[in-house]
């Protein structure tokens, strides 16, 4: 086996990911937002077709419910496609024009964007109308509006919404919409065709054993690693979602009652550690949302899970590695094949007098009314909760208006409805669910069994341990059953 602790590719891949201490010790959130930012610069800031512009499709108008005045100060994340924030800001404002709404567009860094959302609402005077996150939100339930007349309002007008962003927005024990979810994004696998033919897999892994498989064997024939993170974000938390379930395991049923500690649990941690043990370094231990990305734009990765936006920046860095990328669905465990959404959006509206709660509503109805262009402009990156809305989406999953080669590269995404879930699986993302996912405790499960620290029944039970807290907080509150 190669020298995986000691080799010149790894202290490169050491300098050139951040993985040094000094860099891990600016903390996840400083990390996740630098190198999300530095991953937007190498993308085209503008929405190019190999059709022409004229292909991208027309914005559409719905008249107001209401009579709309004053502002409307929307906060939201730099999206990882960066020709998305560039349509964005001109749309927002050309709707804001037509109904007589001055709107203004912050975009920050992903990694700080939870901050700003717990501290605007904790202000008591927050200083936007609208905000938006790529995950569960939950745990803002008390200081949020109830969304459900824009839910209502959407689907009697575009049909029936997405169970996946339902369940992500929506609290049962509560009835209340604490979010609005109109968009979301698929978490396919991510590989590249020439490490995995010569291992025995042109198509890439299927189940979690030919990831180990294949993985292993690049690694030690090849000296190209896999990256599945183990740390405190984003990626790192759906990938162990995604191995959690596959193996029969889940934090919560579907009744809300925690059911982490399991033997099929166990049997996926213990997983983690040989996946981690033969195909992969320590660097996932301090790894942020676009380590995995650049990993594989840098051709130092021969698998992420993950969405297509690294693919997406290739095709403008690395024609190559962009050519050389392929995609899976959901790998199949021992008792089923399911993953997490990559992303979702949750939008949500403060609670506060001061808030023009009904522009911020409108705008969402007028944003569900043109999903076809935001999946456009982010160059498919995002996929509508209202099928309806977009209709060109297979055809264009099939022939990729952005240059794919080949053009069907991303026809796997079309089923990706069947093998997607939402995060709180096999029940509803409630507040619990979002508090576990923000605060990482899967990953550092994951982490500690791999790194030597705890044996795996330790591992699950602590994190068990911690979840029960959490979950017990909640539903002392009324806002979570089971």
């Amino acid at each position: 086996m190669v020298d995986r602790y000691g080799s010149s590719t790894r202290r490169e891949f050491i300098k050139r990911f951040g993985a040094t201490g000094a860099v891990a010790a600016l903390g996840p959130s400083l990390l996740l937002a630098a190198c999300a930012e530095e991953e937007a610069t190498t993308t085209t800031a503008a929405a190019t077709t190999t059709t022409g512009p004229a292909a991208a499709p027309s914005t559409s108008f719905v008249e107001p419910r209401t009579s709309l005045s004053g502002e409307l100060k929307i906060l939201l994340w730099s999206h990882f496609v960066p020709a998305h924030d560039v349509w964005f800001d001109v749309f927002a404002k050309e709707w804001g024009d037509q109904v007589g709404v001055a709107v203004t567009v912050d975009h920050i860094g992903v990694g700080d964007v939870p901050a700003a959302i717990a501290g605007e609402l904790q202000s008591g005077s927050p200083e936007h109308d609208l905000l938006q996150y790529i995950a569960v939100q939950g745990q803002h339930e008390p200081s949020v509006v109830d969304m459900k007349d824009v839910v209502d309002e959407a689907i009697s007008r575009y049909g029936t919404m997405l169970e996946l962003t339902r369940k992500s927005s929506f609290n049962p024990n509560t009835g209340k919409f604490y979010a609005y979810a109109p968009a979301w994004v698929p978490d396919p696998g991510d590989y590249r065709k020439s490490l995995w033919t010569p291992a025995g897999f042109p198509n890439g892994p299927s189940t979690w054993d030919e990831l180990l498989d294949g993985g292993a064997k690049i690694f030690s024939e090849q000296g190209v690693q896999m990256g599945i993170g183990m740390s405190q974000e984003i990626d790192s938390n759906m990938a162990g979602r995604s191995l959690l379930w596959s193996f029969g395991g889940s934090i919560q049923d579907e009744n809300e009652k925690v059911v982490l500690n399991s033997d099929a649990t166990i049997a996926a941690v213990e997983y983690m550690k040989e996946l981690y043990e033969n195909a992969m370094t320590p660097e996932v231990f301090a790894w942020n949302a676009a380590s995995n990305n650049q990993g594989l734009i840098a051709g130092e990765l021969s698998y992420i899970l993950n969405s297509i936006s690294a693919w997406r920046t290739s095709q403008e860095t690395d024609t190559a590695i962009a050519n050389d990328t392929f995609f899976t669905p959901a790998l199949a465990g021992p008792a089923t094949a399911i993953a997490a959404q990559h992303v979702l959006y949750n939008w949500l509206v403060p609670d506060f007098s001061s808030v023009n709660v009904d522009a911020a509503q409108e705008f969402l109805l007028h944003y569900t009314e043109n999903l076809a262009s935001v999946a456009w402009h982010s160059k498919l990156y995002d996929f509508p909760a209202f099928a309806s809305r977009v209709p060109e989406l297979n055809s264009w999953l099939d022939n990729d208006p952005f240059g794919a080669q080949p053009a069907d590269k991303l026809s796997v995404l079309k089923t990706a409805t069947d093998w997607a879930t939402n995060i709180g699986h096999p029940g509803p993302a409630n507040p619990a669910i979002g508090q576990v996912f923000g605060e990482s405790i899967l990953p550092v499960m994951y982490a500690d069994v791999a790194q030597g620290n705890k044996p795996p029944a330790q591992a699950v039970e602590d994190a068990t341990a911690q979840i029960e807290a959490i979950f017990g907080d909640w539903r002392g509150r009324g806002l979570v059953g089971g």
